[in-house]
């Protein structure tokens, strides 16, 4: 009886996991933070797959603490989702965002509209509980794996930047533009073979862009 149990707890969890998309990376935050919970007044960065595989970040930002639960490939949609496990139950100083390009390469017929009004409305959420602390919004970049998503990036984010000017205590930061040639076409170097994802010239470029943003 104990083993039929076992097996249909099993069964269960399986298929929690395939409803919910990220639950092993979310289960995999909540054991590491039961064993020791992230200290108060870190730096937050959240978001998707560019964060994530940045496992190296903490060397990037030296004078700061940074708390990284970016997670798999996630789309906007999915941080909302998971928004209890990766933003609200920690106390930052602040929050630095990198998501959205996944909502655009996940769906083919997905409106920059409606992404943009997800980033709205995370944001909204960050705000209600979070009534003060300053909120960064890393831009989607040009990845050459993508580029029939890229002038549906630049639109995306120029509504963000556009939205984020009216609150007080955010930033928008452009890596967008610092990442193209003159022409026009993603920069030669800064990413890994799938073209997508970036590697440590890639980070470079946005270490010196997003470090004079991060508060003290």
């Amino acid at each position: 009886m104990k083993r039929i149990l076992n097996i249909l707890l099993f069964i269960f969890a399986f298929s929690l996991a395939k409803a919910q998309p990220y639950a092993e990376d979310i289960a995999a935050f909540r054991k590491k933070d039961s064993a020791v919970f992230p200290k108060a007044n870190q730096i937050l960065f959240i978001g998707s797959s560019s964060f994530t595989k940045w496992t190296d970040v903490q060397d990037y930002f030296p004078k700061h603490k940074i708390l990284n639960r970016a997670f798999g490939g996630s789309t906007l949609a999915d941080v909302i989702y998971w928004s209890n496990d990766v933003i609200f139950k920690y106390k930052p100083k602040q929050i630095v965002i990198y998501c959205g390009e996944n909502d655009f390469a996940y769906s083919d017929t997905i409106q920059i509209s409606t992404v943009v009004d997800r980033f709205k409305t995370l944001f909204t959420m960050i705000r209600k509980h979070y009534k003060n602390i300053p909120v960064v919004y890393v831009s989607m970049k040009p990845s050459p794996g993508r580029r029939h998503l890229m002038s549906k990036y630049i639109v995306a984010n120029m509504n963000i930047s556009s939205y984020l000017s009216k609150y007080k205590n955010t930033k928008f930061i452009d890596v967008y533009h610092a990442m193209l040639k003159p022409n026009g076409s993603p920069l030669d170097g800064l990413y890994v073979e799938d073209n997508l994802h970036m590697n440590a010239k890639g980070y470079a470029i946005w270490q010196k862009l997003i470090e004079p943003y991060l508060v003290k």
